[in-house]
């Protein structure tokens, strides 16, 4: 069986099926999907990858309007078939690279290029560390993150997902991941921006607002403070890479 990237969409009705000559990764690039297989049953969020396993049975639904990189593999690195986990956490090179590899996929790529594709893909792959499991409330609060991060949210919001005290959320949050709440919800809309800088044409304004940033002086220092460099200085490193 040859190994394949594509883009999909599913249905609010579950299917269930199993596939007998290859794995499969499922990595939400919009919205979430709900999966009930053997050693995991509930939602995979943008940020996050399951993996099914070879013949494992697996259910699955998501709203129409999700998307997700699929990847049909006929290997896969062997730490992530040893590992207890189905669901891990993917590092933000991964999540840009999904990115990319969305906009390829919605247009005619030959072969070479869909080469080239699943060869990074499979290195990234390599370098996932699946690390021990999130505490499920928090994984709800994430969830609703990659979600609304568009949107304003609050301590007191993220403590009511996680049926947590505002002071129990902020404890319980760092604890699992080693950084705040707030500190979380700027890297993931800072790395979204980087994301839409590096692969789209659209404008520094737009952007801010596609990262929940009404004022793109605010953006732009956020940013600065996060990458060592402005929006608009770091699309000119990009240009002058090239």
């Amino acid at each position: 069986m040859k190994s394949s990237l594509s883009i999909r969409s599913y249905t609010k009705q579950f299917n269930t099926h199993a596939h007998d000559d290859h794995h499969q990764l499922v990595l939400p690039i919009q919205g979430s999907i709900n999966i009930e297989m053997v050693g995991y049953v509930g939602k995979v969020a943008v940020g996050e990858c399951v993996v099914i396993p070879v013949t494992t049975a697996h259910a699955f639904k998501a709203d129409e309007a999700a998307r997700f990189i699929v990847a049909d593999m006929a290997e896969l690195p062997q730490h992530l078939l040893e590992h207890e986990l189905s669901v891990f956490t993917i590092t933000p090179p991964l999540m840009s690279f999904l990115l990319f590899v969305e906009k390829q996929l919605e247009y005619q790529v030959d072969s070479g290029i869909e080469s080239s594709i699943l060869d990074v893909f499979s290195l990234l792959l390599e370098q996932q560390q699946v690390s021990k499991s999130i505490d499920p409330r928090i994984r709800a609060v994430q969830r609703l993150i990659a979600d609304n991060y568009t949107q304003p949210l609050s301590i007191s919001q993220l403590a009511e997902t996680a049926c947590l005290s505002p002071t129990q959320f902020k404890k319980c949050f760092k604890e699992c991941l080693g950084i705040s709440a707030l500190k979380y919800i700027t890297r993931y809309r800072m790395e979204k921006a980087q994301a839409l800088l590096t692969h789209t044409d659209l404008p520094v304004q737009l952007i801010a607002e596609n990262v929940g940033y009404s004022d793109v002086s605010a953006f732009s220092r956020r940013f600065s403070q996060h990458f060592g460099m402005s929006p608009r200085a770091f699309l000119g490193s990009m240009k002058d890479s090239l």
